[in-house]
């Protein structure tokens, strides 16, 4: 059931206008970037060769990319997932809720597909760097890195966004509200806090530190399972609001 709910709201999402602006804009924006890059890293050639473990076409080129990339899923995400939001406002939430399906598939459903969504917008993304190896040599072990830490970040971005829009019945507001949240854990280590434990937390939680280390090729199980938790949070608080409804119903 949860498969069939993604497969709808899939095609609902690609019949939308905002899906098809947001994928043109996003990666027109992307291209022009790579491109930037690409002719950067050709200015720099002649001053790498006589470098001693000087930085590569990843590091110059693919690194930088993802970057921008996370920052386009953050600021995207949030008006991709208002469905609950819209549901609301519609009067409809209140029907699908009495549905004969578990409020776990409704969410499930509504997440995977928004992932998938942005997992194939991310695909593309990893496309440019890839069109490369035929005449460069790419570390693609820091390429699948940066890869795997663009999707955990999609998914976080998603299960936040939706635990939002199944709070208000303004579509605007849990938009707004989801940004703000993604924007705070985004710079949120910016504040220089020395060693104490509160510095320490603040990097902790901080959604880009974490993904930084996955750029730099840094595989650590720590920074997978912060995503993990972090998505498996937001999915359960959107389980429990829509839950809470229908008992009230």
């Amino acid at each position: 059931m949860i498969l069939v709910i993604a497969g709808r709201e899939l095609r609902g999402l690609w019949l939308s206008p905002l899906a098809w602006t947001s994928l043109a804009v996003v990666q027109a924006w992307l291209a022009w970037i790579f491109l930037i890059l690409l002719d950067e890293f050709r200015g720099l050639q002649g001053r790498l060769v006589g470098l001693e473990h000087a930085p590569g076409v990843t590091d110059l080129i693919a690194a930088p990319l993802f970057r921008v990339a996370a920052w386009c899923l953050l600021i995207l995400t949030p008006f991709l997932t208002m469905r609950f939001s819209e549901e609301r406002r519609n009067r409809t939430l209140d029907l699908l809720l009495s549905s004969p399906v578990s409020v776990t598939a409704i969410v499930l459903g509504q997440y995977l597909a928004i992932l998938a969504f942005l997992l194939g917008l991310g695909a593309l993304t990893a496309l440019m760097p890839l069109s490369l190896a035929t005449g460069t040599t790419l570390d693609f072990g820091k390429l699948l890195a940066g890869a795997l830490g663009l999707s955990l970040l999609a998914a976080s971005f998603a299960a936040a966004g939706l635990y939002f829009s199944t709070l208000t019945a303004q579509p605007i507001v849990a938009a707004v509200a989801t940004l703000g949240l993604l924007l705070f854990l985004s710079v949120i280590d910016a504040a220089d806090f020395g060693q104490n434990g509160a510095g320490g937390l603040f990097r902790y939680l901080s959604l880009f530190r974490h993904y930084d280390a996955l750029l730099l090729g840094l595989f650590d199980s720590a920074d997978v399972a912060y995503y993990l938790l972090f998505s498996l949070l937001f999915l359960g608080l959107a389980i429990r609001r829509l839950h809470d409804g229908r008992l009230r119903d």
